[in-house]
């Protein structure tokens, strides 16, 4: 069995060359974006700066610190304030006593010459003792590093799930291919006394082997690509300066091994198609799919449709506001893909039929097209992929950015605004009406089993507010909020109009008891809470809105210290989202690209006696060129049309979840970036088809 499958690899090394590549380029970039994701598990130990000298930190409170419900049991949790707080006054007057104290640019900690054991025992519950590398969390920003890892783990994340995915599509649909043009060799060998299980075995053991060698150069890959991953993140702003790729080994195991899962799963659905091919059957049959949909494929087809289509159902009902995030609008269209693409041989015949032309090369286009049906589908899956991965991926981050912008626009009747990190306060001039606020936080329980922190914003002048706001109010009056109340948005637990709500404030003070006076529409995520200034410790105003004055209130304005805010990018929020959203379709189109060359090649190279007979009907080589160049070209055309039915069903779920939010509904769909994608699989293909065709005709 091993010759057999050894000679029949090194035979036909040109069919299994496209499978290669991409299962060596999948586990490749699995390798990559493994070691890339270990190297974002843990940010990087730094020293402390602002008290490295003092061997002890002394910091005031950070946490808010509640108890809740875990099933029979009561249970503290840990919130981080917005700021620590000062240090106790009488705390610092007994360390003061007793040792020396340095304080360092804010009475949020100071650091004390003492043994640790001595001040924690002064201290006890009133602040935190910090020692060793624990000191840099009084530094400036100590989360900061962390933070910068969260994005580019979501990145790294879902471009290896896209590259999974992807890869057992592309690697699925070639060995599929593959066995349907050696059916007859299947056929002798059944004639020659194979039984069905010596077939499969055969073809599992030619992916076995494809997929560990493949497996094998993959991991190298990965080893070489890693450090490359980690500058282009770090020159494109998507991973900090210190971003760098450990020494992990276990995203080398991960993806040798799923490689060579993915060529055993692939080679699974085609090595039971052979196995059922008869000793005769294979010899008399025609070059008409006449089987190109099993059931099993059907089966899972539908499901897998259906599967998606009541996700996205689902989630627009119960949880709109998820269909913003980038996580499902990158995860969830890959359901409607595949069932799609496993459907596609169904919509082939009725697709190619739509071509009408009288001459004779549109013709043949047309009904060459219909009979191979999984020709004609091998080549639109991938071209459905890649199409509507880029119509989701762009159309979806685009809408809910420009969404976003609308509602931003409609949220304020102001004719100024300007924005800072800590803006100056302005007088308002004569006929002038200014409303200052800024950010700060708000705890509150979510029944008993939670505490959930939302970002609000302090209300510096009611009155000016609920004058220039235009908030989406479904209940309530904004003129009714003053220091004993609470404008909320629908998420909050108790959101009716009267209602108390017991808060924390920013500094972990309370709780205090708050009315509803408002109540907002949840929007796109940025609709309140608000609150007053005298329920807001610490916030910094950060935004002034403004209407009338004139240029006085120009001139005012510009002494806060604020700029105009500038407007958001058009085309799918900041640059680093968009670098990591072509990233993402890069790796598809790159696979497309495998797929469509790798079928394309197989697939004309075995047609010579077709072409040859066209040649003998009086066709001319320019003619014959243009069927095959034109099957292509209509294959893709019929992949970039199923592609574009996937993002017009994701980007009408988008649009029904903002309508259910009470948002703008803003839908872009990507028409140049689908163009592209689709250009670029066209030119693929007419070459990948015309190549071999123009050397068969010579």
């Amino acid at each position: 069995m091993l010759t057999v499958v050894l000679t029949g690899l090194r035979d036909r090394w040109a069919s299994f060359l496209g499978g290669f590549v991409a299962l060596a380029l999948g586990v490749g970039l699995l390798a990559t974006m493994g070691l890339g994701l270990s190297a974002t598990l843990h940010a990087p130990e730094r020293p402390p700066q602002r008290f490295a000298s003092s061997p002890v930190v002394v910091q005031g409170q950070d946490r808010l610190t509640l108890d809740v419900r875990r099933g029979p049991r009561t249970v503290p949790v840990e919130l981080r304030l917005d700021r620590p707080q000062p240090v106790d006054g009488r705390v610092l007057r007994e360390l003061r006593a007793r040792w020396t104290v340095t304080a360092a640019g804010g009475p949020d900690a100071v650091g004390v010459d003492a043994p640790a054991a001595e001040v924690r025992t002064l201290v006890g519950d009133r602040a935190r003792v910090l020692t060793g590398t624990e000191r840099a969390q009084a530094d400036p920003d100590p989360d900061r590093d962390a933070r910068a890892l969260v994005g580019l783990n979501a990145l790294l994340g879902t471009s290896g799930g896209v590259t999974a995915f992807v890869s057992v599509f592309v690697v699925a649909s070639t060995f599929a291919f593959a066995v349907a043009l050696r059916r007859r060799e299947f056929g002798l060998l059944r004639t020659a006394g194979a039984t069905p299980g010596q077939i499969r075995r055969l073809l599992l053991a030619e992916a076995a082997a494809l997929g560990v060698l493949a497996s094998a150069a993959g991991c190298a890959l990965g080893a070489l690509g890693a450090p490359l991953l980690a500058r282009t993140l770090v020159d494109g702003g998507l991973a900090p300066a210190w971003f760098t790729i450990g020494g992990a080994s276990w995203p080398f195991h991960t993806a040798f091994w799923t490689g060579v899962t993915v060529a055993l799963t692939g080679a699974v659905a085609a090595s039971r198609r052979a196995g059922k091919v008869g000793p005769t059957a294979a010899l008399r049959e025609a070059d008409v799919d006449a089987d190109a949909l099993p059931l099993g494929r059907a089966v899972l087809g539908t499901g897998l449709l259906l599967a998606g289509l009541g996700l996205l159902v689902w989630t627009c009902a119960t949880e709109p506001s998820a269909l913003l995030k980038r996580k499902t609008y990158t995860t969830l269209p890959m359901l409607l893909i595949t069932g799609v693409a496993l459907l596609s041989p169904l919509l082939v015949r009725p697709a190619a039929r739509l071509l009408r032309s009288r001459g004779a090369v549109g013709t043949l286009v047309r009904e060459n097209s219909a009979a191979a049906v999984r020709r004609t589908a091998a080549v639109a899956a991938p071209v459905l992929v890649t199409v509507a991965l880029a119509g989701t991926l762009f159309g979806s981050a685009t809408g809910v950015t420009r969404a976003k912008e609308a509602e931003s626009r409609e949220q304020t009747a102001a004719q100024y605004v300007v924005s800072g990190e800590e803006l100056r306060p302005v007088a308002a001039p004569p006929g002038a009406v200014v409303s200052p606020t800024g950010a700060t936080s708000v705890f509150v329980r979510d029944g008993a089993e939670a505490v959930v922190k939302y970002g609000a914003r302090a209300v510096a002048d009611p009155a000016a507010f609920a004058e220039l706001a235009r908030l989406p109010v479904v209940a309530g009056d904004l003129r009714d909020l003053d220091d004993r109340s609470i404008v909320v948005n629908e998420e909050f637990e108790r959101h009716r109009v009267g209602e108390t709500v017991e808060v924390w404030r920013a500094d972990g003070s309370g709780p205090v008891r708050l009315r509803v006076a408002a109540v907002l529409a949840l929007g796109t995520g940025d609709n309140g809470p608000y609150v007053t200034r005298a329920n807001a410790p610490g916030s910094a105003l950060d935004r002034i809105d403004a209407r009338g004055g004139g240029a006085a209130t120009v001139r005012a304005l510009e002494a806060s210290g604020g700029t105009a805010p500038s407007e958001h990018r058009p085309d799918g929020g900041n640059p680093q989202n968009r670098l990591g959203m072509i990233l993402v379709l890069g790796i598809a189109l790159v696979y497309t690209v495998i797929g469509l060359a790798n079928t394309l090649l197989m697939a004309t190279s075995v047609r010579g006696g077709e072409l040859a007979s066209l040649r003998l009907a009086g066709a001319t080589r320019a003619q014959v060129l243009r069927v095959v160049t034109g099957e292509a070209a209509l294959a893709v055309a019929i992949g970039t049309v199923l592609g574009l039915m996937v993002t017009g069903v994701v980007l009408g779920a988008l649009g029904a979840g903002l309508a259910a939010l009470s948002a703008p509904v803003v839908l872009a769909p990507p028409w140049a970036v689908i163009g592209a994608a689709a250009g670029a699989c066209a030119t693929v293909a007419v070459a990948s088809a015309g190549l071999p065709a123009w050397r068969l005709t010579r």
